[in-house]
């Protein structure tokens, strides 16, 4: 795999996001965590997942440059339907999937967080949905995961404003477990993720599945919304401003177009 590796350690397959600098997740490298799920799955030894990133963050965002290759509106809501499919996976997989977050989950980082089951934090960590900055909207279900962990109120100030928020406030807003130091984290998401490999593989597949009815009836029309909602707005000249702007590390100048 290029982008990614996993390795299996007492009961727990690890797998860490590398792609510096930022992390950023292009669609190849959530394919290859599609494929390493594969291989988790298969494995009756492995009991939990534990995901981190290499370097100086967790994930950054999504890959920005490889939108520039994409020329129309429905190639863009089908970049997005492909991302949310994996993510959904990580949300409905049978062995609980834990993510320790260091530097910054951002954009699509956080929303491969969010479909984790446990989200362990640094305290200074950086948790944002920033799309609107680039003229965007999330694409990989972070518009509908956000408000289950955060509430309407605030999902809105955090999608609106497109300001991050730290590792502590995460865990008060409700959309993190727990905040360590740098130090600490690792150890702690090793410690957790072994306390739960000694639970029965067959209840753990069972709660799993009993956590996911919580979402309410009209999620998955809301997941698809998005993606709709994703290749429209992809096509307006703000998005393309946007990612332009981003690209040149200038503030975009938004017409409403």
């Amino acid at each position: 795999m290029q982008y990614i590796s996993w390795e299996k350690s007492d009961r727990v397959g690890e797998i860490t996001i590398q792609r510096p600098p930022a992390n950023a997740l292009s669609s190849v490298l959530i394919e290859e965590i599609d494929a390493a799920l594969n291989k988790i799955e298969a494995d009756q030894d492995i009991r939990v997942v534990l995901i981190s990133g290499e370097g100086r963050f967790f994930s950054a965002g999504a890959d920005i440059k490889e939108f520039t290759s994409i020329e129309t509106g429905e190639e863009f809501s089908e970049l997005a339907a492909r991302g949310q499919r994996v993510f959904e996976r990580v949300e409905n997989f049978s062995k609980p999937v834990i993510a320790a977050i260091h530097g910054a989950a951002l954009g699509g980082g956080l929303e491969l967080a969010m479909s984790c089951h446990i989200r362990l934090v640094t305290e200074k960590a950086k948790l944002g949905l920033p799309e609107l900055s680039l003229g965007l909207v999330p694409g990989f279900a972070g518009s509908q995961r956000l408000p289950r962990y955060v509430g309407m109120p605030k999902a809105a100030e955090m999608l609106l404003t497109s300001e991050p928020i730290s590792g502590t406030e995460a865990v008060q807003w409700g959309l993190a477990n727990h905040a360590y130091s740098e130090d600490e984290l690792m150890p702690k998401a090793r410690e957790m993720a072994a306390k739960i490999a000694q639970k029965s593989p067959v209840s753990i597949k069972a709660a799993i599945e009993l956590l996911n009815y919580t979402k309410h009836a009209q999620y998955h029309e809301g997941v698809a919304k998005e993606a709709k909602l994703f290749g429209t707005v992809f096509v307006s000249e703000d998005a393309k401003e946007g990612i332009q702007a981003f690209i040149e590390k200038r503030k975009p100048e938004f017409k409403g177009q």
